[in-house]
């Protein structure tokens, strides 16, 4: 807000010799908000008592009443025992005007108050730094019968790093599956976070005890926000719209062998898009950049044999990740500026000279005796 201020009264100072106008399209500043900056604040007048109003001594015996004899009734059961006593005082919306005057209208039920859920921001810059782990339901031979499929998930590579399917959901198989899969793979305490949706079996007493004694940080999702948790949402859809997934399972054998080929094949084989289409296996175990080069050199020749084939020049492969995040940071735009214009401020008197600005100039300078501020060293503060 101050910063908005000092630039209004750039632009009042700029306008005087420049015009409103071109100085409002040099700042950035629309000519509506420095009209309505320069309209006088209007005092609101107070507003006249009707004369059908209570005097204010009638005010105060009903608001007495309503806080002895009608302390726990509402002011419509007040209105009508007070008529069955052939007794009037006022109308029920009047007694609701009194008590609003009086701050006594609000809610007297006990109400929920939720807690407040900050936002999981977890970054991975290699494998087996964060986890995302889930429970999905297969369909069974019979209808209302499922099957559980459990999937720990590597973020940063998409590895399979483990995975179980069982006939119902249990936080002491979840606790199995976790130390079986960081015992698997070699996982240290203060290495790994693991991440997870407000389940059951994820919010369970085992299972925080077990990554306790790991050293590993849990994290969760916030309450009704399914896209916290975004990889193993994503994993189970390219489970799901698989073309060899069956429309349900025969056995649990039956989807125990399904899951040992698709796992097989999203690991080794699946040339995922978010890798630069390597597989994940290749990501997880550090074999991406050998792969890379190895496409890198077979483009090169390509390109050396028909350059004229390649009309935008000589073609790369896909770049490999370096970082992967759960809900990066939002970066909050502070700057009150227009894109590419800048303003040099003084805070000493009103300047004597001015620089003209034009339709395409991007700088306005109040004393021409200041260095000059361009819009790129003015971006780069921000």
């Amino acid at each position: 807000r101050e910063r908005r201020g000092r630039l209004m009264t750039a632009v009042e100072a700029a306008a005087v010799t420049l015009g409103t106008a071109p100085a409002c399209r040099a700042s950035g500043v629309p000519r509506a908000s420095l009209y309505r900056r320069r309209r006088p604040v209007a005092v609101p007048r107070p507003r006249p008592t009707p004369p059908r109003a209570l005097a204010a001594g009638e005010r105060q015996g009903v608001l007495d009443l309503l806080h002895t004899r009608f302390i726990d009734q509402a002011p419509a059961q007040v209105h009508a025992t007070l008529l069955d006593e052939g007794t009037y005082f006022c109308s029920p919306r009047t007694m609701y005007r009194i008590l609003d005057a009086a701050h006594e209208v609000k809610e007297r039920r006990d109400q929920v108050r939720r807690p407040h859920y900050a936002t999981p921001e977890l970054l991975a810059t290699r494998p087996n730094e964060v986890w995302s782990w889930d429970i999905t339901k297969l369909l069974g031979p019979a209808k209302w019968t499922y099957f559980y499929l459990y999937v720990i998930l590597d973020i940063f590579s998409r590895y399979v790093v483990g995975w179980m399917i069982a006939p119902h959901e249990s936080a002491a198989l979840a606790e199995r599956l976790i130390a079986e899969t960081c015992a698997k793979q070699g996982i240290v305490p203060g290495q790994l976070t693991l991440h997870a949706d407000r389940g059951t079996s994820m919010r369970s007493k085992p299972v925080a005890l077990l990554l306790a004694d790991l050293g590993v940080v849990k994290t969760h999702s916030r309450p009704q926000v399914s896209n916290d948790n975004p990889f193993s949402e994503a994993q189970f859809r390219t489970l799901k719209y698989c073309p060899q997934f069956p429309e349900r399972f025969g056995s649990i054998e039956d989807g125990r062998a399904f899951g040992q080929a698709f796992f097989r094949w999203y690991n080794q084989d699946h040339q995922h898009s978010g890798l630069g289409f390597l597989t994940p296996a290749v990501v997880h175990f550090g074999q991406a950049a050998g792969v890379r080069a190895h496409r890198d050199r077979v483009l090169a020749a390509a390109y050396a044999a028909h350059p004229e084939r390649f009309v935008n020049g000589r073609p790369h492969p896909a770049d490999l990740p370096t970082a992967v995040w759960i809900n990066p940071p939002v970066k909050k735009a502070t700057a009150q500026d227009a894109p590419g214009a800048a303003i040099a401020i003084l805070n000493g008197p009103p300047p004597g000279r001015m620089i003209e600005a034009t339709r395409r100039s991007t700088t306005i300078v109040i004393d021409a005796g200041a260095p000059l501020i361009n819009s790129t060293s003015v971006s780069q503060c921000h």
